[in-house]
């Protein structure tokens, strides 16, 4: 049985993949990942840091670029109005909740940035880097999947690229956070996927590229 958004058609297509794609690391950062950090203990979010290890090891095999963003500021002036009490006393330039998940970083490959919004889009450097290696398709992983990646993946959507968010390389505090919100993107914004399919997808451009 059809429910009220299928009866009104959304979701109805595929955005499908293009010919070149990157992929986007949204913040997978200590401040997320360790455990030494308030927001930083989510069991859920470690381990779609832990899978997306194996995807981004996959994505360089096959020469596709990989960039991750980390969020933070320089001080109280800069901050935004957050309502999170953990942003403000811990994501200030020189704390390690600033650093890239070492598990996930490739020094000599990835291209890496701080961003101070939830869109790794909003007046960040990426829309350059994916203009300048051609990028058709954004591959969308990290945290928290109800607040920067929601945001990243309509920003994504909007600037025109064939948007895919890996749901089990997204991680978010509650279930039913993230499941909501990528059932959402999935009606109207992206093709939600899991990292096997997107890694296959990989190993196609890949062959593609090599031939």
């Amino acid at each position: 049985m059809q429910d009220a958004f299928q009866s009104a058609t959304y979701g109805a297509r595929e955005v499908g993949y293009g010919e070149r794609p990157a992929v986007l690391v949204v913040d997978f950062q200590r401040g997320f990942t360790d455990p030494d950090f308030t927001m930083g203990k989510s069991d859920r979010i470690h381990a779609a840091r832990d899978r997306t290890v194996d995807l981004l090891e996959a994505a360089r095999r096959s020469n596709i670029p990989v960039a991750s963003c980390t969020v933070g500021w320089q001080s109280s002036k800069d901050i935004q109005h957050w309502k999170v009490d953990a942003l403000h006393d811990e994501f200030f330039i020189g704390s390690e909740a600033l650093d890239v998940d070492p598990l996930l970083l490739d020094k000599d490959y990835d291209f890496t940035f701080l961003k101070c919004a939830p869109s790794m889009f909003f007046q960040t450097p990426i829309i350059p880097f994916l203009t300048k290696h051609k990028v058709d398709t954004t591959i969308i992983t990290g945290c928290v999947t109800s607040g920067c990646i929601r945001a990243t993946t309509i920003d994504a959507f909007s600037y025109g690229y064939n948007t895919i968010v890996v749901d089990d390389c997204c991680g978010d505090p509650q279930a039913d956070s993230h499941e909501a919100n990528l059932r959402d993107v999935n009606r109207r914004y992206a093709d939600v996927k899991q990292r096997d399919e997107v890694m296959e997808y990989f190993d196609v451009v890949r062959g593609r590229n090599e031939a």
